[in-house]
């Protein structure tokens, strides 16, 4: 079959869908009450159900009087009895695969069920539905005419007491159907291939010579990917080796950083970017609109959504509400209750809504990640723009980096301490240390006001870090590719003084 056929074909196939997120759009709310009611019906024999009285809940206020509010570490117990091969604990269907994520905050493991309802109905549907969108807004597109090249996790799967555990992009291309594995490269073995730096040159070996029309996967091994792709092929951009690319689908860490970097790589000013938010936990939104930072809240992949607004979080004021009664402009942390029978779960995130009609948002950031020091409430969003706009004021380009408080002692007065990797070391780093400084405050009123004639914050603290600091630090946890991301912002001082010790070390 002519692939131009197969293009027409899948294309349409996938812009059936379209109806369907009609529906929601029209009636988000009646969705999601429907949806909520569902799961608690079809879990009420678990032994959480029983636990809880889940056949007596028949509205959202009894739920959310019953039911707590969950970390992981307060699941967990439940977790470890289904990996040892327990089931109807917290979800009706047996679930025999976990996502192995250990985030940037902690060591320790954790493992997220993901049941079958979940991988059909969450994962790979919003896989699909990202095409859907993005082939629905781009009538020419001629995506299927090639391959859509994939960078995910570096973990294979691992087998214990009859349930499997890995990344999660190692258990969805484990689980994928073919239509997906068809039209993905590099192949199945390179993409579960354990240690990072072998399967990178494995991927440009098998990749190099295919007709690439897409790639997805996070945008700081993504560009790390591409830079080693150019500089192995001797080629001076990417569309030298993939003229037919036309979309990069992204997600994981903020794009904003990058942007500049990528624009040098693809200098093609009707190239499309795609932002998706995904995790371990589910597939929770994606960019609906060409040229837009906002993602549409995806609200019928069996996930009930919750919000705790952050002027509340963790106080014995905290209230958490539905989506129903969001507001514009307010930063929440996300609960979410799943098809993987995760119950009022607080998934760390924080997101704004840009729009209630339809509900679109934004990630700000991670309920631990963020500074809050001296009331300046900084989140990962302000200092991520914060670098776009002074690598462009500066004409420098940002590589990574890290901030930490410098605590008050006796009358010194506080501020905040960066470790920034540049891809080329300023001539004079005190041009960009004012012109992030300024861009701080011109996004963060609170940040600002601390500012304001140095009266509780000095001006902020640049270091500039080696080649390769972070690269070679995230190698010495072993946490090289994959979703694995530096930590941005912090409370305290760990990462830091981690990384400034090893900022004269030769690895």
């Amino acid at each position: 079959m002519p692939l131009t056929i197969i293009n027409s074909f899948a294309s349409w196939v996938l812009k059936q869908r379209i109806h369907q997120i009609e529906l929601f759009l029209k009636y988000p709310n009646e969705v999601q009450e429907e949806l909520l009611m569902n799961l608690i019906q079809s879990s009420k024999n678990t032994v959480l159900g029983k636990k809880y009285e889940y056949a007596s809940i028949n509205s959202y206020a009894t739920f959310s009087d019953r039911i707590p509010i969950s970390t992981y570490e307060e699941l967990q117990p439940l977790i470890e009895r289904t990996r040892k091969g327990e089931q109807n604990v917290f979800w009706e269907t047996p679930i025999k695969w976990f996502a192995k994520s250990s985030g940037t905050t902690n060591a320790k493991s954790k493992f997220i069920p993901v049941s079958n309802e979940a991988l059909e109905d969450c994962h790979y549907k919003g896989s699909k539905d990202l095409l859907c969108l993005y082939l629905n807004n781009n009538e020419d597109s001629e995506l299927f005419l090639g391959k859509s090249l994939r960078l995910g996790g570096s973990s294979q799967i691992y087998e214990d007491n009859n349930t499997f555990f890995g990344d999660l992009s190692a258990i969805l291309i484990e689980n994928m159907p073919i239509w997906a594995e068809f039209s993905s490269t590099p192949s199945n073995k390179i993409s579960l291939m354990s240690e990072w730096e072998t399967k990178i040159a494995a991927i440009i070996n098998e990749t190099k010579n295919e007709n690439v029309t897409s790639f997805a996967g996070v945008p700081s091994w993504m560009l790390v990917l591409m830079n080693k792709m150019l500089e192995e092929t001797g080629k001076g951009n990417l569309f030298e080796l993939w003229p037919n690319l036309e979309v990069y689908f992204h997600g994981g860490v903020n794009f904003e950083p990058y942007r500049e970097q990528y624009k040098k790589i693809l200098p093609k000013k009707d190239f499309k970017y795609y932002e998706i938010y995904n995790a371990s936990e589910g597939f929770f939104a994606i960019q609906d609109l060409n040229n837009s930072s906002d993602l549409l809240l995806m609200l019928d992949y069996g996930i009930f959504y919750e919000f705790i607004p952050m002027d509340t979080f963790g106080t014995p004021n905290q209230e958490v509400i539905r989506l129903a009664d969001v507001e514009l402009f307010k930063n929440y942390a996300l609960v979410i209750t799943t098809n993987s029978g995760l119950w009022r779960y607080l998934i760390g995130d924080t997101v704004r809504f840009t729009s209630l009609n339809p509900y679109r948002i934004r990630v700000t950031g991670r309920t631990k990640h963020h500074i809050n020091v001296f009331g300046e409430e900084l989140m990962v969003e302000n200092t991520d723009q914060a670098i776009a706009k002074a690598c462009k004021m500066t004409k420098m380009e940002v590589v990574d980096y890290t901030v930490a408080p410098i605590f008050m002692e006796g009358k010194e007065k506080g501020a905040h301490e960066w470790m920034i990797e540049f891809k080329d070391n300023p001539a004079d780093v005190s041009q960009f240390q004012k012109a992030l400084d300024e861009s701080i405050q011109s996004l963060n009123s609170d940040y600002e006001a601390k500012r304001y004639n140095n009266m509780t914050l000095n001006p902020l603290v640049i270091n500039v870090a080696r080649k390769n600091l972070f690269y070679d630090w995230l190698k010495g946890k072993n946490k090289l590719g994959g979703q694995h991301k530096i930590p941005r912002l912090s409370n305290q001082r760990d990462y830091l003084e981690q990384l400034k010790s090893m900022q004269f070390q030769t690895i």
